[in-house]
């Protein structure tokens, strides 16, 4: 008996968004694009037109009632409004800006009372499976050293707020150190990838973080180390950016195989 396409939405149509769209049109088995939202209703209406698929373009309340799953790919700030309505109506919620989770422990709350599921992808990290499987164990500590090219750092808000100026450095400078949760509030269009980390290990407050700036780097590079019970582990990944320097090219494509699983006869990882 052939399994009834997995319907999705993708909210909003930037960088990520444009990527997952075109891919799922193309071709995803099990997966079906029905709709989209965007900040930007006449452009957005004219790019999914030429799409075969010819997805409606909805408000989040509409793909809230019309998918079964709604991919978030936003700015931070739009994360609510994309995934309260979904959970209410005990859907699933791809979120990619899952700094903007600590801030808001209540829609965990929400998708545990309505059946609902918020899934966060690996996105531009790596080892995330061996991460949630030491969580299971005890893991005495976990810190992450991110690299990145300096205009993929510029504009940050916890750059303004210091007044920390890295326009024109010419060696690589060390920028933060702190928690997953201080770098999503100083860095909430980059560091997702840290908060990710710490709900799959230990925790925002006692997963420990630095970040520099590095003007001779064309990639974003992360490196975690992390020391457990059952093993320790250091692992980098050098993530190739997007036209977007703050995005990675692999994070659309954690996002594609995210939803490949979702009715594989075979998954591959915990």
């Amino acid at each position: 008996m052939q399994r009834q396409a997995t319907k999705v939405g993708i909210a909003v149509l930037g960088t990520v968004g444009k990527t997952v769209a075109a891919a799922i049109d193309q071709g995803v088995p099990g997966v079906s694009l029905v709709g989209a939202a965007a900040r930007n209703t006449e452009a957005a209406r004219a790019w999914l037109a030429q799409l075969d698929s010819r997805p409606r373009l909805m408000s989040f309340e509409e793909m809230a009632q019309e998918c079964d799953v709604v991919v978030e790919c936003a700015p931070a700030a739009l994360l609510p409004d994309i995934v309260e309505p979904a959970l209410r109506a005990g859907k699933t919620v791809v979120v990619l800006s899952c700094g903007a989770l600590l801030a808001r422990p209540d829609l965990i709350d929400l998708a545990r009372e309505t059946g609902g599921h918020i899934q966060v992808p690996t996105g531009a990290l790596l080892g995330l499976d061996a991460v949630t499987a030491a969580a299971e164990g005890k893991i005495s500590s976990v810190r992450m050293i991110t690299r990145k090219p300096v205009k993929g750092l510029v504009g940050a808000p916890f750059l303004e707020e210091n007044k920390i100026d890295i326009s024109d450095i010419q060696a690589p400078m060390q920028i933060f150190a702190g928690t997953a949760r201080e770098a999503a509030v100083g860095f909430p269009a980059n560091l997702n990838v840290a908060v990710a980390l710490s709900l799959a290990g230990i925790g925002p407050d006692e997963t420990r973080l630095e970040i520099w700036a590095d003007p001779a780097l064309t990639r974003n590079t992360h490196t975690i180390v992390v020391d457990s019970d059952s093993a320790r582990f250091e692992m980098t990944i050098e993530n190739i950016p997007t036209e977007n320097p703050k995005t990675g090219r692999i994070t659309a494509q954690s996002v594609l195989a995210a939803l490949r699983k979702i009715g594989a006869p075979l998954r591959v990882g915990t």
